[in-house]
């Protein structure tokens, strides 16, 4: 396969994985995404309404979110400007073989990994997390459909990884321990745990604190790119950013983030820890820009610049910081945290970069 020949497929991936979304495009009478919509259409649907049942936080809402965030990013056009930025070779010499342990917080999250390492010209050898098992197994198989010469450089394993020349593992803070111990003495990109920040500034619109929740609670805040912690300025009401907030009350029907919430309020009430509690979220006073499921921080900034100049500061801890786009360039925009593109990176490491170079 040369190039062309790969992103082919990945355009017609994007296409195919659009059609399970509620904004998916018509793109009915193609020849090709007839042909595998007859092999694939119905064995996706089943793998979307039971992939709860092999991971309760995987909702069938929350993958359908997935595939659509990432069939929208596997568009022609982004593709081109997203490789143009590198050096890849149309025909690539002897490929290595690149483990890639990926992460099984929110549906297919090691699946840019795998898209970097196929485009990049190499082997794919996947170490799938349990909670993750189903989706990357059928995206590989429709990948291999759509061109047969990737199923001899895709291979999942169960067992333990051996035969191969450089590592991608995206983990916990003490995974990644576990991780440099084994995996150092390869080439690796090694993963930890990060949060995403919003930053307030008190001039948000009720459209912003809408999307604002969209950042919060899609995949229930589990992604590195959920916002668990806030900056607001003094005194801050946050009367209408609860009521935005309350278009998610249907989480505490959720049995998993009930049972978190449960926990989580008890232990804040036994320890006597100042929150506020809209019934299904506690929002307290705390520095940690982590925080437990159902459990949102926040610390008071003097000024946006002061609140900016602490995300820089510890930056390597941040995935995202969200605010409103006239505060500065770099932060992502309310309601984007969880629409990453081809450049977003997971730990902001240029993986295609690190892949093209081995």
């Amino acid at each position: 396969m040369n190039l062309k020949d790969k992103t082919e497929v990945f355009e017609k991936l994007g296409i195919f994985l659009e059609q399970f979304t509620d904004t998916g495009k018509d793109n009915s009478g193609i020849p090709w995404l007839e042909e595998l919509n007859n092999r694939f259409f119905q064995p996706m649907e089943s793998v979307i309404q039971s992939s709860h049942i092999h991971n309760p936080w995987f909702t069938e809402d929350n993958v359908r979110l997935a595939l659509g965030n990432i069939g929208k990013a596997l568009n022609a056009e982004d593709i081109v400007n997203w490789l143009s930025c590198y050096k890849v070779p149309e025909k690539q010499g002897e490929p290595k073989t690149v483990a890639v342990i990926m992460a099984g917080n929110i549906p297919l999250a090691g699946f840019h990994d795998m898209l970097c390492v196929l485009l990049s010209g190499h082997k794919l050898l996947g170490k799938l997390s349990i909670k993750d098992e189903q989706l990357p197994k059928i995206i590989a198989e429709i990948i291999c459909f759509l061109n047969s010469d990737f199923a001899n450089i895709i291979k999942f394993k169960e067992s333990r990884l051996n035969n191969f020349d450089a590592v991608i593992a995206t983990g916990s803070g003490n995974t990644s321990r576990y991780f440099d111990y084994y995996f150092g003495k390869y080439p690796n990109i090694i993963r930890k745990n990060r949060s995403s920040v919003a930053i307030i500034d008190g001039s948000e619109t009720d459209e912003d604190l809408h999307l604002l929740s969209d950042d919060v609670f899609r995949y229930f805040g589990l992604g590195c790119r959920s916002v668990s912690s806030l900056f607001v300025p003094e005194n801050y009401d946050f009367k209408n950013m609860l009521q935005s907030f309350s278009g998610y009350s249907f989480l505490i029907n959720h049995n998993q983030w009930a049972n978190n919430y449960e926990y989580q309020k008890a232990v804040h009430l036994i320890d006597k820890i100042a929150h506020l509690d809209t019934g299904f979220l506690l929002l307290k006073e705390d520095k940690s820009f982590s925080s437990p499921i159902a459990v949102i921080t926040y610390r008071v900034a003097k000024s946006t610049a002061e609140a900016f100049e602490i995300t820089v500061k510890e930056k390597d801890k941040l995935q995202c910081v969200v605010g409103n786009s006239n505060l500065s360039g770099k932060l992502v925009p309310f309601g984007k945290a969880q629409e990453p593109g081809l450049t977003d990176y997971a730990d902001n490491v240029d993986t295609m970069e690190f892949l093209l170079n081995l």
